[in-house]
């Protein structure tokens, strides 16, 4: 399924690229497109052959750095790359990641969590760093923080749904800790003591968003708003879970609403 191009202008997220020149947020733009496209090939149940779509994309992504890219998005990126000096791995990592996923892939340790979250998140940091003109070790360690805590609670979020694809993304040490396995996470409904594990699970994703922001500080305002806004919207949003136990049957997201809430701190916090 493609995401439209342009669709992060009509989402809550939109304020956050205002202030940002017209080639950043193009760049930005086709660059979330191709993240969408590469988790709804991972994701959707009506994509017939998602391994064999993984690896044309894969093979798109040789081609744009080889100049011949074949898709519209595959030129777009190529003249993104070029503009921001944007590397594979931005773009090889995450398609790694949805592999895992379609896979089965399981994670015994959090150290081995910690494989799965660069690929699908810290990446995907790096690159909208790339592309705001923010790069070096301090830039890197911000995108391990802020991409942990968010995907993090994405994980926490998204129990009740990666269930219905037989996924489990808790490691198996931490469950044990709990007296669960991955088999009871996916045969119960929702074991009473799952909420234990989301529970330390987010405490741990608390102080990554307390680190990240604390190094957005050490670059320029304007460019860690984009930045500012995934990180105040994904911290309400795991807070909001907290308030509902964490035991729930369908994810818990914020409103329209709420996102613009957290949109128009981040901008106070940016300004003044």
């Amino acid at each position: 399924m493609m995401a439209n191009k342009n669709s992060y202008k009509k989402s809550s997220f939109g304020p956050a690229f205002l202030f940002l020149e017209k080639a950043r947020r193009t760049a930005l733009a086709d660059y979330y497109e191709f993240c969408r496209l590469m988790d709804d090939i991972a994701d959707e149940p009506d994509v017939k052959n998602p391994e064999k779509e993984l690896s044309f994309w894969k093979e798109e992504v040789s081609r744009m750095y080889e100049g011949t890219p074949v898709t519209d998005l595959g030129r777009r990126l190529q003249k993104d790359v070029r503009s921001f000096g944007m590397l594979p791995d931005r773009f090889l990592l995450l398609i790694e990641g949805m592999q895992a996923d379609l896979a089965g892939r399981t994670y015994q340790t959090e150290q081995e969590l910690e494989w799965y979250l660069l690929r699908v998140a810290v990446i995907v940091g790096r690159a909208t760093l790339d592309i705001l003109g923010v790069q070096g070790q301090q830039a890197d360690q911000l995108s391990w923080e802020l991409g942990r805590a968010v995907q993090i609670t994405n994980i926490i979020r998204d129990v009740a749904d990666d269930k219905k694809l037989g996924r489990v993304y808790l490691p198996a040490e931490l469950l044990a800790k709990y007296g669960l396995t991955r088999e009871a996470v996916l045969q119960e409904e929702m074991p009473p003591k799952l909420a234990g594990v989301l529970r330390e699970l987010s405490a741990r994703a608390e102080k990554h968003y307390q680190k990240a922001f604390s190094l957005m500080g050490l670059f320029p305002r304007l460019k860690m708003l984009p930045c500012k806004v995934m990180g105040y919207v994904y911290l309400k949003n795991l807070a909001k879970i907290r308030k509902e136990g964490f035991l729930v049957s369908v994810p818990v997201k914020l409103t329209k609403g709420e996102k613009l809430q957290s949109v128009f701190y981040a901008l106070f916090k940016t300004i003044f």
